[in-house]
């Protein structure tokens, strides 16, 4: 009983998105017309994506190239800026929930061994804002991205013209904040020896290029989900069980949940009002209660107006605890570390998440 609760606890959007599934499948029963609601295409470069990151992480490949990093830098101000531009540029290569399990870790670390806990709470909502908007540059940063990418089958370029501005506004906004509320305080780092298997790195390396292939249509989808677990299977059966199947699920189960809705004539008319007066700012508001993956996944049933969908879903992320997936991670780190300061970490997170949703969104209104 308590390990079911523990389950329901950790997967929460996962259940909610079974939930929802569940009840719209009653409105709307099972037909032929249900297989038209998955894309199998964003599942596969999903799964295999993070079945690659999984097998480098099990061999300690971020770890090491963030440590060597880190280890640069003599003070905290430095130091934090270093972890939360890792995370950054993570979040852009590995997708920002995989960037926020390999690199919080890391800044609690860090900070855990050079008695700056004190920073603790604002390094890990740093980390959380950097990998949710890091991540919206690329088509593979962010899962949302994944899908709009694949469904609108929108150009490589335009789609990183299209996020550029709320990315570079989001990089300068990101180092103000580290700039000026932490401290230029000496530290020092302990240099722990560890070391890379050079056959099994340049193996998952090609794995994962591999996996970007296909990410960019460059090879078909099925190329890759017969070599990567046939290539894992053989290699790191671990990194396979490892894989984030609860995301995968709740991809499957809003697949479900919005195919359904988009056959609801009240809601179709509904969802296609408030679309056609702004889509970004719907979008944004929806990721608020719903996430922004099953946001996107939602509202792509009801527009075409990709652009201000993927800017919507991508800055939306920012906000609520619930308004990513990946805050919901970062949320369970930090508890994990400090359990008593559970409302002081959703204060100082809603702090500055609201006030990057807030200055990103007028942004984008007034370069329209």
């Amino acid at each position: 009983m308590s390990k079911g609760i523990a389950f329901i606890r950790k997967n929460i959007v996962m259940v909610i998105a079974f939930v929802a599934a569940l009840i719209t499948s009653i409105i709307i029963p099972p037909d032929g017309k249900y297989a038209g609601y998955f894309d199998v295409k964003t599942l596969t470069c999903l799964f295999c994506v993070l079945a690659v990151v999984c097998a480098l992480k099990n061999i300690n490949f971020f770890y090491i190239l963030a440590k060597k990093i880190v280890q640069k830098f003599k003070n905290a101000r430095k130091c934090i800026l270093a972890l939360v531009y890792i995370t950054f540029i993570g979040s852009m290569l590995i997708a920002n929930d995989m960037a926020l399990l390999t690199f919080l870790p890391l800044g609690y670390l860090v900070l855990a061994t050079t008695d700056m806990e004190k920073y603790m709470a604002f390094t890990f909502i740093m980390q959380n804002i950097a990998a949710n908007l890091g991540g919206m540059l690329t088509p593979f940063g962010n899962p949302q991205n994944l899908y709009l990418y694949s469904k609108f089958e929108i150009d490589t370029i335009e789609f990183m013209e299209i996020m550029a501005p709320p990315f570079l506004l989001s990089v300068v906004l990101i180092t103000l904040c580290c700039l000026v509320f932490v401290k230029p305080e000496s530290l020092k780092i302990d240099d722990e020896k560890v070391c890379l298997n050079p056959k099994r790195t340049t193996a998952y390396l090609l794995l994962f290029s591999l996996a970007i292939l296909i990410v960019f249509r460059s090879i078909p989808y099925w190329i890759g989900l017969i070599i990567i677990p046939s290539a894992l299977l053989i290699m790191d059966r671990k990194a396979l069980k490892m894989v984030d199947y609860p995301l995968l699920l709740t991809f499957v189960f809003f697949f479900i949940f919005s195919g359904n809705m988009a056959r609801i004539d009240a809601v179709r008319q509904f969802f296609g009002m408030l679309l056609e007066k702004s889509t970004l700012i719907f979008s944004i508001l929806s990721c608020q209660f719903i996430s922004n993956v099953p946001s996107a996944i939602l509202l792509s049933q009801f527009t075409e107006n990709y652009k201000d969908l993927l800017l919507g879903v991508n800055i939306g992320g920012a906000g609520t605890l619930i308004a990513s997936l990946a805050s919901l991670i970062t949320f369970r780190e930090y508890i994990k570390h400090n359990p008593g300061e559970t409302l002081k970490y959703i204060g100082m997170f809603a702090l500055y998440n609201f006030a990057f949703v807030i200055i990103l969104t007028l942004f984008m209104l007034i370069i329209k």
